[in-house]
């Protein structure tokens, strides 16, 4: 385990400078203590030059959760691993776009795309220069600005303003609902505080109805106390910046995400600092919750093996019981992660009216089966007409 006694002072607020340093740093040569042993899939590893693979700094493999035909957003994107992973993966239907704030690691990246679109025979790769914080301003169009708009005093600060919100308006680096899937790997927790829950609305935000999120991310047992997260060192090391492990999942929860699910949790700690357990986990969430509730008389059936569950949202399911759902709940429990625990069942007859769906306290309620079967005829079978079942 490397010496992590705390020695460096700096303050919360301004941790963007030290990992900007200690990046650029790790782009020219390699540096052991920012990245912990990760299995990638080495068909995708053949093709990428080896100056990339050795300045991976990451803890986890969010590219195993990427599919053909997506878009990538890729957070923290670094020497461009992750994308050049996902690039063959999505395929030439789809995009990758990496976010990354430190020069040297951009430029690392943006050498070797044309290196990678050679070999896969497409380019579908674009690095922008951000901070992940703020996915609307896009920081090389406002370093075109800056050339020619030098700002030299307040009137110079207050015209680059109008600017930074002319850009964000008119051309926000990453547009809202655009992206299928956000990927990071060990990068979300060297954001400050004070800026974290920024981040994770803009998550959110840049995410399309029913996209995902799969972030790899060192995450403690405990709270981190003043004096570690005042340590630059620790902080730019992806440790005193980490969320717990409550605290993630939580941070999601409060952006707006649903099904989060802890995908990978490593039980070995990474690294241990005055007790407090540092590891490496992986995170998924979805978002598509959001949206009016219609009545089309749909239920759905928990299939064990709790007794009972709770959503997000209080709504409690019990096994084996009809649960009246609304139209929007009915489709969302159909896709991952909640696909396979429930029987879904249809209304006989098609509800075509415009119903709004309410229940006491937004409880779950018994759904009668005469409620489904409204419309459709009271019929008798005839066995002699069916196949028999034994």
């Amino acid at each position: 385990m490397n010496d992590l006694t705390p020695l460096n002072t700096s303050t919360n607020a301004d941790v963007r400078s030290d990992v900007q340093d200690r990046y650029a740093q790790g782009a020219h040569a390699v540096e052991a203590a920012l990245c912990c042993p990760v299995d990638y899939d080495p068909q995708y590893l053949k093709i990428i030059p080896q100056d990339v693979l050795d300045r991976d700094y990451g803890c986890g493999d969010p590219s195993r959760y990427v599919r053909e035909g997506d878009i990538v957003l890729d957070l923290g994107s670094g020497g461009g691993k992750i994308c050049f992973i996902a690039s063959q993966i999505v395929g030439a239907e789809g995009k990758v776009i990496g976010v990354d704030m430190t020069d040297d690691m951009l430029a690392l990246a943006r050498e070797n795309a044309p290196v990678i679109a050679e070999r896969v025979g497409y380019a579908n790769i674009d690095f922008k220069r951000g901070h992940i914080e703020d996915l609307k301003t896009d920081l090389d169009l406002l370093n075109l600005w800056l050339a020619e708009n030098p700002v030299k005093d307040a009137g110079g600060m207050e015209a680059m303003e109008a600017e930074i919100l002319r850009l964000q308006t008119e051309l926000p680096m990453i547009a809202d609902n655009s992206i299928d899937v956000i990927v990071s790997n060990c990068v979300l927790n060297l954001v400050s505080d004070s800026k974290k829950k920024q981040l994770f609305a803009e998550m959110f935000r840049v995410l399309k109805i029913g996209g995902r999120v799969a972030v790899s991310d060192i995450v403690s047992d405990e709270d981190s106390p003043d004096a570690l997260k005042q340590d630059a060192r620790l902080w730019s090391g992806c440790i005193s910046g980490a969320l717990t492990e409550e605290g993630f999942g939580e941070a999601l929860e409060e952006a707006g995400f649903h099904g989060i699910t802890i995908d990978k949790f490593d039980l070995e700690p990474w690294q241990i600092v005055e007790g407090i357990e540092y590891r490496a986990a992986t995170y998924l969430a979805y978002k598509g919750k959001q949206g009016e509730c219609l009545e089309k008389n749909q239920a759905v059936i928990y299939n064990g093996p709790w007794r009972s569950i709770q959503d997000d949202d209080g709504h409690v399911f019990r096994r084996g019981e009809r649960s009246a759902v609304c139209e929007k709940t009915f489709k969302l429990l159909q896709c991952e992660p909640y696909a396979g625990q429930f029987t879904y069942i249809a209304p006989a007859v098609e509800v075509t009216e415009r119903i709004e769906f309410t229940t006491p306290d937004c409880a779950v309620r018994r759904r009668d089966p005469q409620e489904t079967k409204q419309g459709a005829p009271k019929v008798t079978t005839d066995p002699s007409q069916r196949e028999s079942c034994c």
